[in-house]
C-alpha cells in the first residue's frame, strides 16, 4: 500500500477521550468472563422512562414514515420543552425559543458555531467537559482555561474571568451546573454575578444544564433543580438534554433555549448540518415531560442520592486528597494524594486498579491537562449497592499495598 499524499486536518486534531481506553478493558475482561463494576461511564442506568418506550413503540407500530421534521424540531416536542421550563422554573417560555438538537453535543456544535468566529476567545473551568475544549478548537476559537479548586469550589469566579479578559477580550464563557467531572454548582447569586459580568463586558454566556434535576438540595428549595441561567440573562444560551434526567442516552436528543439575536443563525446551521433531530425520538420524547416519567426521573435521582450517601460515608477511608463537593450530578472528582504513590499517574493507578480489583474508574487527564493526572472521577450511576462493593474493593486493595 502506498503512503497517501493527504493528512488530516488540523483542526481535527482533537484528543481522543481517555475514557475510552478504560471502556475497552472493561469490555475486553467482561468477554474474558471477569466481573467488572464499571464506575467510570457518565451514564445512567435507569433508560428512557416507560411512557417514551410505549411512545417509541405506538408509532412503529403505525408505521409512521418518520421523514424529516422541522429543522428545530416537532412542534409538540418544543411546547412540551417550554412547558416544562414552567414547570421546574416559572418561566413563560415561547416554543420559538427551543431548538432541539442531536443530542446536546449537536447543540454546542450548533450554539457555537452562531455565537462564536473564528480565533474568538471562550473561557471554559477546568476541570471541565473536555468536549466543549475541542468542539471549541475544532471550530477555530481559542480556548481559554480558568483554573478552578477547593478554593472556588470548582467553578469560574468573576475576579477569575476578569483577569482572563484584561489579558485578551473574551467573546464567550461556558459555564457548567452542575459541572462534570466535578458535580459542583454555582448558587442564584454566582449566577447572577457571573451573568452580569459577562452583560457588561459582552461576552456571550453558554450554559450547560443537562444535569438539570440530578442534584442533592433540599427538594423544597426553589431552585433545588438547579438555576437556569435563562431565568436572569436573555442573551444567554442553554444547554439541555434528555440523557441524564431522563435516562435516554442513546436516543441522541437535546435542546437549546436559544436568545432572538441567535435564531435565524441556529436554524440555518441546523438544517445544513443535520437537517433535523432523529424523528423517531422526537415523537417518542414528549412523553418525557408526563407526570409519570418525572415520577421515574425523581426515582432515579433518589437512586443517585443513596449512591452518593454511601460514597460520602466512606469517603475518608479512601485516603485520598482533595475532592469536589459534588452538589449534583453523579460523579465523584478527587485527587488521588498520597495513593498515587508508586504510580507515574492516576492513568496508571486505574489500570492497576482495574487489574487488581475488578473495579473501573476514569482517570482525570480527559478533564484537566495540568492536574487531572493525579486524579480520578468515579461515576454514582451504578447505584448504591455496586458503590459499596467498589469501594471495599478499593479500600481493601489500597491497604494491600502499604
Amino acid at each position: 500500500m502506498t503512503s497517501s499524499p493527504f493528512a488530516p486536518s488540523a483542526r481535527s486534531a482533537v484528543a481522543p477521550f481517555e475514557v475510552m481506553d478504560v471502556l475497552a478493558t472493561v469490555a475486553r475482561m467482561r468477554a474474558e468472563g471477569r466481573e467488572v463494576i464499571s464506575l467510570c461511564a457518565g451514564e445512567p442506568s435507569q433508560g428512557a422512562p416507560s411512557a417514551v418506550h410505549a411512545a417509541a413503540a405506538r408509532t412503529h407500530a403505525e408505521q409512521r414514515s418518520l421523514g424529516y421534521t422541522p429543522a428545530l424540531g416537532i412542534a409538540p416536542l418544543r411546547a412540551a420543552i417550554a412547558g416544562h421550563y414552567a414547570r421546574w422554573y416559572g418561566l413563560d417560555l415561547d416554543p420559538s425559543e427551543v431548538a432541539v438538537t442531536t443530542g446536546s453535543s449537536g447543540g454546542f456544535v450548533l450554539a457555537f458555531l452562531a455565537a462564536f468566529d473564528h480565533g474568538d476567545r471562550v473561557a471554559l473551568a477546568q476541570p471541565g467537559y473536555p468536549a466543549y475544549r475541542n468542539i471549541l478548537a475544532s471550530l477555530g476559537c481559542e480556548v481559554v482555561d480558568i483554573e478552578t479548586g477547593p478554593a472556588e469550589r470548582y467553578q469560574p469566579t468573576v475576579a477569575q474571568l476578569e483577569a482572563a479578559h484584561a489579558q485578551a477580550p473574551l467573546a464567550g464563557l461556558v459555564l457548567a451546573s452542575p459541572a462534570n467531572p466535578t458535580g459542583t454548582m454555582v448558587d442564584r447569586g454566582e449566577l447572577t454575578a457571573i451573568a452580569a459580568w459577562c452583560s457588561a463586558h459582552g461576552v456571550r454566556l453558554v450554559s450547560d444544564e443537562i444535569y438539570h434535576g440530578v442534584t442533592y438540595a433540599d427538594p423544597a428549595s426553589p431552585d433545588a433543580k438547579g438555576v437556569c441561567a435563562r431565568e436572569i440573562d436573555e442573551h444567554a444560551i442553554v444547554v439541555s438534554s434528555f440523557s441524564k434526567y431522563w435516562g435516554m442516552t442513546g436516543w441522541r436528543l437535546g435542546w437549546l433555549l436559544v436568545p432572538q439575536d441567535l435564531r435565524a443563525a441556529v436554524d440555518a446551521l441546523a438544517g445544513n448540518i443535520a437537517l433535523c433531530p432523529p424523528a423517531g425520538a422526537q415523537e417518542a420524547a414528549v412523553a418525557a415531560f408526563t407526570e409519570e416519567s418525572y415520577a421515574q426521573g425523581e426515582a432515579a435521582r433518589l437512586d443517585f442520592a443513596r449512591a452518593r450517601e454511601v460514597l460520602l460515608e466512606h469517603a475518608p477511608e479512601l485516603g485520598w486528597g482533595a475532592a469536589a463537593p459534588a452538589d449534583g450530578a453523579f460523579y465523584y472528582w478527587a485527587e488521588l494524594g498520597d495513593q498515587l504513590a508508586g504510580f507515574a499517574d492516576a492513568r496508571e493507578y486505574a489500570s492497576a486498579l482495574l487489574e487488581a480489583t475488578g473495579v473501573a474508574v476514569t482517570p482525570g487527564g480527559d478533564f484537566d491537562p495540568v492536574v487531572g493526572s493525579r486524579c480520578v472521577r468515579l461515576s454514582l450511576a451504578a447505584g448504591p449497592d455496586a458503590i459499596a462493593e467498589a469501594l471495599d474493593r478499593i479500600i481493601t486493595w489500597q491497604a494491600s499495598r502499604r
